[in-house]
């Protein structure tokens, strides 16, 4: 009987105080008269902020039922404050009234008073449409210490963290420099000479350059296998003087293969010398003082015997021609 009495009590109890609650909650949300302008709030997180140091900004609009908000998307990215996240509008509930809120995180990169530009805001009313640009200001002091008189910012850094050459360099440069101009300026004047001295004949100077090597004594002296080189140096540019193949880069072999179809070089006499001369200037073979006469005058005479067949063939070769013309003359 008790417990039924204390069942009764308990679910009375109940239902009281769910009437209670109801009345509390319709005492706490009145519907309010609704909303016929609209209203613009704008706060900022912090008043004086640090350069680089984000903070928000927040707006909150109402306007009457049946209104549109659409908010600005930020300060330009230009600008002294710029925005770091989207912004995304969150709507609130609120009876007779529409009702959204818009946070700006943004950050300030500049120092002093910054006015903040949010951008324009345009609601859409029954009425019609309104725009409304918001702006903020927000103070922005320097991370830098108040007095900064003593302190001394380091230099530039180069682009390119290379050390300066040793002063030696320079000067082996300005050496090397140096050197190559005096090379170039005796190239010039060697040049010069060799142009403006008058053409010389090639046998003409061969038999300067044995005359010459006579008069240096070199077989009195002892130096016979230079006295043989000497010669056969001269008969070599002879050579090469009045044929383009005879090189002087040519061995003796070479030379003799490359003047095998010359009528006019007496070839038999001619690789004589050389091979002797090869056996005496790389051989180290001994050469006594007449046979080195004998070997000076053979290179003479293979230069007089080439020179002579040379002006034999070149006498024949203008007879020739001097015959083809007198037999045009007499044909016409």
């Amino acid at each position: 009987m008790r417990a039924a009495r204390r069942g009764v009590i308990g679910v009375m109890g109940a239902l009281a105080l769910a009437a209670v609650g109801v009345r509390t909650a319709h005492a706490q949300s009145p519907a309010g008269p609704p909303v016929e302008r609209v209203s613009i709030g704008i706060a900022s997180s912090a008043d004086t902020v640090t350069v680089g140091d984000p903070f928000r900004i927040g707006v909150r609009v109402r306007a009457p039922l049946g209104s549109t908000i659409e908010f600005p998307q930020g300060p330009d990215s230009t600008a002294a404050v710029q925005l770091l996240d989207a912004m995304t509008p969150v709507a609130a509930s609120s009876p007779g009234a529409v009702e959204q809120t818009a946070t700006y995180r943004v950050a300030a990169w500049d120092v002093d008073s910054q006015r903040v530009v949010l951008g324009e805001l345009v609601v859409r009313t029954p009425r019609g449409v309104e725009r409304y640009t918001l702006v903020d200001t927000v103070f922005v002091r320097s991370v830098l210490p108040a007095d900064s008189s003593l302190h001394v910012p380091k230099p530039v850094r180069p682009i390119f963290d290379v050390e300066a050459p040793p002063s030696w360099l320079w000067l082996l440069i300005a050496l090397a420099v140096a050197a190559l101009l005096f090379l170039l300026w005796w190239w010039w004047r060697r040049r010069r000479r060799a142009q403006g001295a008058p053409a010389v004949d090639a046998y003409a100077r061969a038999a300067e350059e044995f005359a010459r090597i006579e008069r240096l004594g070199l077989i009195e002296a002892g130096e016979r296998g230079r006295y043989v080189a000497l010669v056969v140096e001269v008969l070599r540019d002879y050579l090469e003087a009045r044929y383009a193949d005879a090189r002087l880069s040519h061995t003796s072999t070479e030379l003799l293969i490359a003047l095998r179809g010359r009528p006019t070089v007496p070839h038999e006499r001619l690789g004589a010398v050389l091979a002797e001369s090869d056996l005496i200037k790389f051989a180290r073979r001994t050469v006594s003082a007449e046979r080195a006469r004998q070997l000076g005058a053979e290179a003479r005479a293979v230069v007089d015997a080439t020179e002579e067949s040379l002006r034999r063939a070149a006498a024949a070769e203008a007879e020739r021609l001097a015959r083809a013309a007198q037999s045009g003359k007499e044909a016409a």
